[in-house]
């Protein structure tokens, strides 16, 4: 019998997303009609034992938990590699993007309890993943959620120096951005802080606009570290003639005002400046925050199918994915609300939350204190009492939190470093995080 070729097996529909090494495809599989997101590598490879070495695959064939994406198969043909994942409906940052209320905090609890299920999987099987952000987080709805693209995955047993790019800028922890190439797993607890607050307030926490200014943004807020608390994160800025202004913190529940007490120490936590003392993700597991009288994890019927990848006569690599079969038609005939996009009615994803969102009420005094800063430069009156005066610490924050496409904030008298920042050179790679329309409206 011949080798069945992709096209024998799965009909492309339509293209999803292009990336750096990559464009992904939705699919559905002719035999079954399973929907499949299939990833087309950009690069060419001659041979299965150079396409068994990518980290994605290493990783993945030794991941498989509820909420790690599942990898069905690995297809060769004419030296282009495909990946066949089973298709989630969107990813996190579209699903909150699309909102117009805040999320209930145990639909927010629930997420991040997922995540953390999923990086303890992961840490403790050797790998961490180094770009953590809400693209790379999967979702169907809010009830189940699966860390997906593992391109740029590691083997914690791996031996530094890592000196490729590494995780989206506004995630990024700040040992990476002091250059250092010896980060580990915390990196990963350090974005998921983020992706946390950031599910919260609907807005990015930190969103840089360069290297530099990612940094300004997190001692803004967090205020800088002491000696004491990291010593060697002062080495590592030494080393990049970059140092460390006395900043006091701004009060976290002036940005993230929608978060209970126990949320909010985690979150803090899961962003402490010193790697070493952020908690693993089995400590954030056994937070308080997760201690409630409520369901938490994946749905039962969201667990993957045991099973082994291997090759086939076809020249592809694949899993055993008939009991994922069964279990998805049978949640499928049994699930309720679903809209014809298939994703839950956004009556039902808001829950029983009676909280508007307003998008500019944390940021109401953003016109203000950009007008302050102008008129302080001009020395023009600008608005009467507020003239001549520096902006408050909170809302100098939220003015420089806001993405908007050619602003570059004023490294004035709060500037992290007046004297050297001329001598801190930024390198970005091809991977950062370029969303537009988190813009001031």
């Amino acid at each position: 019998m011949a080798s069945q070729t992709l096209a024998d097996r799965y009909v492309m529909t339509k293209k999803l997303g292009d990336g750096t090494f990559g464009e992904v495809l939705l699919a559905k599989k002719i035999d079954t009609g399973d929907k499949v997101a299939i990833k087309r590598m950009k690069k060419k490879f001659y041979s299965w034992e150079e396409a068994m070495a990518l980290r994605e695959v290493k990783s993945l064939k030794k991941l498989s938990h509820p909420n790690i994406i599942k990898l069905r198969e690995v297809i060769r043909e004419n030296d282009i590699l495909y990946f066949v994942f089973e298709f989630m409906q969107e990813n996190l940052y579209e699903l909150m993007k699309d909102r117009d209320r805040y999320f209930p905090e145990s639909v927010i609890r629930n997420i991040i309890y997922q995540v953390l299920q999923g990086l303890q999987f992961m840490h403790k099987n050797g790998f961490f993943h180094r770009d953590m952000k809400p693209e790379n987080i999967m979702c169907n709805g809010t009830e189940l959620v699966k860390i997906a693209d593992f391109g740029l995955a590691r083997e914690i047993r791996s031996k530094p120096p890592y000196t490729d790019y590494v995780s989206t800028r506004w995630y990024r922890a700040p040992e990476i951005l002091l250059r250092s190439t010896a980060y580990n797993s915390p990196i990963d607890v350090w974005a998921l802080g983020c992706i946390m607050a950031e599910l919260y307030m609907l807005r990015p926490l930190f969103p840089g606009t360069s290297e530099l200014d990612q940094l300004f943004k997190i001692i803004t807020i967090l205020g800088s570290p002491t000696k004491e608390e990291w010593a060697e994160g002062y080495q590592l800025a030494a080393a990049m003639n970059f140092r460390f202004q006395n900043t006091p913190a701004t009060p976290m529940e002036q940005i993230v005002n929608t978060i209970g007490k126990d949320g909010m120490k985690l979150m803090m936590e899961m962003m402490i400046w010193n790697p070493e003392k952020r908690p693993t993700a089995t400590q954030c597991l056994r937070s308080r925050y997760f201690q409630v009288n409520e369901k938490l994890g994946a749905p039962v019927m969201s667990q993957p199918a045991p099973g082994s990848i291997r090759k086939n006569s076809a020249g592809s690599t694949q899993s055993d994915t008939k009991i994922v079969v069964a279990q998805k038609k049978s949640s499928m005939s049994n699930t309720e609300n679903i809209s014809p996009h298939g994703r839950p009615p956004i009556e039902h994803r808001q829950i029983n939350r009676n909280l508007p969102l307003n998008k500019t009420q944390l940021f109401d005094k953003l016109e203000d204190t950009m007008r302050s800063e102008k008129s302080m430069k001009t020395g023009g009156s600008g608005g009467g009492a507020t003239s001549g005066k520096k902006a408050p610490a909170k809302d100098f924050y939220l003015s420089k939190s806001r993405y908007v496409p050619g602003y570059r904030p004023n490294f004035g008298a709060r500037t992290l470093n007046n004297n050297t920042t001329a001598n801190v050179t930024v390198k970005e790679g091809n991977g950062s995080a370029k969303r537009t329309d988190w813009t001031a409206k």
